[in-house]
């Protein structure tokens, strides 16, 4: 971008390896109940398929949030939309993007998440910065929860 171009939304991309298969990571991302082993900490309802509006809680941010699953496409790729502060997304709403490519033979798997919509505003920054510390934390607990058996966020915030 250059000095002419104008800044119309926010977005960042993180992404991790993780030593399992892409079907794998997959599954640990897409079933509730793996997922609320390692990130949700409050819990998540409902398992990520195209259509499908879940439920994810976290203790550090109470209340149950809407998640609503844009694409669906195992063992590659999920999509969702689900509300933030100062969007450009219709409703209120981010879009985040779980990729997953395999690599080594499948027997590891690059994860790349990227989350867009953010206005180019102070609070726009504020909660795009928010939310790529919240993923990135998301990457290293999946990391851990699938290699080791560990739950990183146990006890983390409540």
């Amino acid at each position: 971008m250059n000095d002419t171009e104008r800044l119309d939304a926010l977005s960042f991309t993180v992404s991790g390896r993780v030593s399992r298969p892409c079907a794998e990571v997959y599954e640990a991302i897409a079933d509730p109940e793996q997922l609320s082993r390692y990130f949700t900490t409050g819990g998540a309802r409902g398992r990520l398929e195209t259509g499908a509006v879940v439920t994810w809680e976290f203790h550090d941010f109470p209340g149950g949030f809407p998640v609503t699953v844009v694409e669906a496409g195992p063992p590659r790729r999920i999509v969702v939309e689900w509300g933030g502060e100062a969007t450009t997304g219709a409703n209120g709403t981010t879009r985040t993007t779980f990729e997953l490519e395999p690599l080594d033979g499948d027997t590891r798997t690059l994860v790349t998440i990227t989350e867009s919509s953010w206005l180019p505003t102070p609070d726009g920054a504020k909660s795009a910065f928010g939310n790529c510390a919240g993923w990135t934390g998301m990457l290293a607990a999946l990391k851990a929860w699938l290699e080791h058996g560990i739950n990183l966020r146990d006890g983390f915030y409540a």
